[in-house]
């Protein structure tokens, strides 16, 4: 009995890990948003926001999390990102220094705006953990679409970013 008590939140933790590593989430079609909001880390994730904002599919983006030492030309050169799109569309944003810290500034900034709906844009293995924050900020009726940069992750970070996820995810369940 002490075997079978024991066994079955192991299978459940070990069932859930294996799912959140196959079934990691994909990137997304091209589709009109209010906005797009790319938080800072892994590679590739500006590249894509700045690529989608670049076709038409949202008003303006941000990018939350950013270093308060990088300047605004700074970042300009080191993404490419022209003239236009850097002083009409691009908001960089200096306060957050987690996921829960991006999920609290994109509230803010999308509440700020009025924005009805965004663009999630972040590595695929940080995607769950991050859309599950920034739903638990967002006001109702505010409509994530989930943009998932694939990524080369190593077994490590999968183990910490399920622990990690599984935690918001319980929070939010008692919450």
């Amino acid at each position: 009995m002490l075997r079978t008590l024991i066994a079955i939140p192991f299978i459940a933790w070990a069932l859930g890990f294996f799912w959140f590593a196959i079934a990691l989430p994909q990137p997304a079609e091209p589709s009109e948003t209010d906005a797009i909001v790319v938080p800072t880390g892994s590679g590739g994730r500006i590249q894509r926001g700045l690529e989608v904002l670049q076709l038409g599919a949202a008003e303006q983006m941000l990018v939350t999390g950013v270093d308060p030492s990088v300047l605004p030309g700074e970042f300009q050169v080191e993404f490419n990102v022209p003239d236009r799109l850097m002083n009409c569309c691009v908001t960089l944003g200096f306060s957050a220094l987690d996921t829960r810290g991006n999920a609290r500034e994109t509230a803010a900034w999308m509440e700020e705006r009025r924005y009805n709906s965004l663009r999630l844009v972040t590595a695929d293995w940080h995607m769950r953990r991050a859309a599950a924050e920034l739903a638990d900020q967002l006001p109702e009726g505010v409509s994530i679409e989930r943009d998932a940069v694939r990524s080369e992750v190593s077994l490590s970070t999968l183990f910490v970013e399920y622990h990690k996820f599984i935690v918001v995810w319980t929070l939010q369940a008692l919450g």
